[in-house]
């Protein structure tokens, strides 16, 4: 058997991570979360279930273990600007370089390897497109989304200090845009915006022209990579990014999204534009080339496709939480 430690386990991405790993009748599974930006409900169809286990903690402090871990994957961190910018800033910077101390020195403990979700943030407004992972950006370190950009960037140094220094068994992944089921309708990130919008019958708001660009990767094909980097020998390390090289514009993402719910409620949808954010990158698309050649690995699940199970979902979550309002 094999005991796999997951920090942010009932965010979005955890939640999918623990559902895949838990099929696998050899894994254990310790879940950890605040639940600050995740939720219970996430993982309510794999609770019962006798090797997995959840854990309320916060990872900014240390956390006890009695049993021996083998993995631990850090997912912990808000990932959306509308939970880690302004008053949770401080929050967020902790999350990412105090959580990752944390979970470094717990797999140092425990002779772990430990792999950290990193992100496409780290390359800031970019100069070089698409992202190779030799590229060190152009981040902003004072800016509102430092706190995540500039943690997450500090995370990175941490891992790779702990690898020369203490023999520490990394992985770094950078994950550039994901969507698919059980993301937070309310994370106000662009896909569950505007598919949530769409649905509600609402105008979709496009901040800025619509002409920046970024590439959506859906669950399953992130989840299948992350899978393959943990599973990797000790010689890889990374960073390596995750993410789908398709690149859209944001204004192309909304015309599809209404092309797609407008078939389902038959309204009339029309976008409305307001101002850009600070600091919000204009381009994202990864290069995928070191994915591609050290694991065989690419997206299979296209935006067309993604978007239906993902309209699909977001359709069955809104109609049920409608129903249970109703029924109070």
């Amino acid at each position: 058997m094999k005991t796999i430690l997951i920090t942010g386990a009932t965010g979005f991405i955890g939640s999918n991570l623990c559902s895949k790993l838990i099929e696998d009748e050899n894994n254990n599974i310790i879940a950890v979360d605040n639940n600050y930006t995740g939720t219970l409900e996430n993982v309510r169809e794999i609770a019962d279930n006798g090797r997995f286990k959840f854990i309320e903690h916060d990872i900014i402090n240390p956390l006890n273990i009695d049993e021996k871990i083998d993995e631990i994957y850090n997912l912990a961190c808000p990932a959306s600007p509308v939970a880690y910018q302004g008053e949770k800033a401080v929050f967020t910077t902790k999350t990412c370089v105090l959580g990752a101390l944390n979970m470094l020195e717990l797999a140092k403990k425990n002779n772990a390897k430990i792999l950290q979700s990193s992100t496409s943030e780290v390359y800031g407004e970019p100069l070089v497109h698409p992202q190779v992972e030799s590229y060190r950006g152009n981040v902003n370190p004072i800016g509102i989304r430092a706190c995540y950009d500039e943690g997450k960037r500090c995370a990175e140094s941490l891992f790779f200090d702990y690898h020369r220094l203490y023999g520490v068994r990394i992985k770094v992944i950078r994950i550039f845009n994901t969507y698919g089921p059980k993301m937070d309708p309310n994370d106000g990130r662009v896909v569950s915006n505007f598919i949530c919008q769409a649905l509600k019958g609402e105008d979709l708001t496009i901040y800025g022209d619509g002409s920046q660009t970024r590439s959506f990767c859906y669950i399953d094909d992130l989840i299948e990579i992350i899978i393959k980097v943990m599973a990797s020998g000790d010689d890889f390390t990374g960073p390596v990014n995750t993410g789908n090289p398709s690149e859209f514009t944001v204004k192309e993402l909304s015309e599809l999204v209404i092309q797609k719910v407008g078939k389902i409620n038959g309204k009339n949808l029309k976008v409305i534009y307001k101002e850009l954010p600070k600091d919000d990158p204009t381009q994202r698309r990864p290069d995928i080339t070191l994915a591609k050649n050290v694991f065989n690995w690419e997206p299979k699940i296209m935006l067309n496709e993604g978007l239906d199970k993902t309209i699909e979902y977001f359709s069955k979550r809104l109609a049920l939480e409608t129903k249970i309002l109703t029924n109070v």
